[in-house]
């Protein structure tokens, strides 16, 4: 598992999260079904030992200024940015002990608006019943909204993390990396905020990174970006996360699922690039072989 301030689970925020489940599904995910939070957000998931991949939708707007932490309303929060455009709202990293991690966050100039407390009942494969505890501390940013975050931490990790749950038949098993797309005036204070979490970046292909427990994030210009990912979906405020990777374990099984999925993909020669980033909430999903980057 992962350690704290790792990428944990970016949002992917999407107007019909029905057809963006099912869209996953074909890809080889075993998603979970549909819930709700009681902010008014719905929620499916594909699980991975330390982290995961979220789709998010709206199921009641008259719930999203339930349960606020602080001055921060996690369901208006989805809400807004779903009202601009489909796309990664949020994001979580992977928390040890919420309240002892978000204060590292404050030292290192990322104020924490308030934290959340939230569980839900589980039934396991062997049947027995156990219900979840998750603390979220939300480290919202005024300027860069699309890059918010906020530390998530599991206290009953072995109710989350199940083997059964975690095989998925396309082989994917976790996140490497997410790319943030910048205009070049703003990579000096999006840098400064990455390298106050992760401290100094450096230089990678056309991009800065900054290596996390968890996956590593890097910041590109939009040049950059449209180069080496692909274009970037019209009327795209930035900056934002605007590309995913993921790891797969078996690239006959993850390409079989893929072409049978008749989802349009380039292959990238150690991976692969979904090149529709309409179909997936505005965002390029790439897996890479793990083996390769062992």
């Amino acid at each position: 598992m992962t350690g704290s301030f790792g990428i944990d689970h970016p949002l992917l925020a999407t107007h019909d999260i029905a057809a963006l489940r099912a869209r996953l599904i074909a890809l080889g995910f075993a998603m979970t079904a549909i819930g709700k939070h009681p902010w008014g957000t719905s929620t499916s998931l594909a699980m991975f030992d330390g982290c995961l991949l979220e789709i998010m939708g709206i199921y009641d707007p008259d719930l999203i200024d339930e349960i606020p932490a602080g001055d921060f309303r996690f369901g208006r929060h989805v809400f807004t940015h779903l009202q601009d455009r489909e796309g990664i709202a949020l994001t979580a990293l992977h928390s040890i002990d919420a309240h002892a991690d978000a204060a590292r966050a404050a030292a290192a100039g990322r104020a924490c608006a308030g934290h959340l407390e939230f569980g839900r009942d589980v039934t396991l494969p062997d049947g027995r019943a156990g219900r979840t505890k998750t603390s979220l501390a939300l480290l919202p940013d005024p300027d860069f909204p699309r890059l918010s975050f906020f530390l998530c931490q599991q206290h009953r990790p072995e109710l989350i993390y199940v083997p059964e749950w975690l095989n998925h038949p396309n082989s994917v098993h976790g996140i490497c990396g997410v790319t943030i797309v910048a205009d070049l005036e703003d990579h000096g204070a999006v840098a400064a905020r990455l390298s106050g979490l992760y401290g100094p970046g450096h230089a990678g292909k056309d991009a800065m990174e900054w290596q996390t427990a968890n996956g590593r994030m890097r910041l590109s210009d939009p040049g950059a970006f449209e180069r080496h990912i692909g274009p970037l979906p019209a009327g795209m405020d930035r900056p934002c996360i605007a590309a995913m990777d993921l790891v797969f374990a078996d690239r006959a099984a993850f390409l079989g699922h893929l072409t049978a999925s008749k989802t349009a993909y380039r292959d990238i020669g150690d991976g692969y690039v979904l090149t529709a980033p309409d179909a997936f909430a505005n965002t390029y999903l790439r897996f890479f072989d793990s083996s390769a980057r062992a």
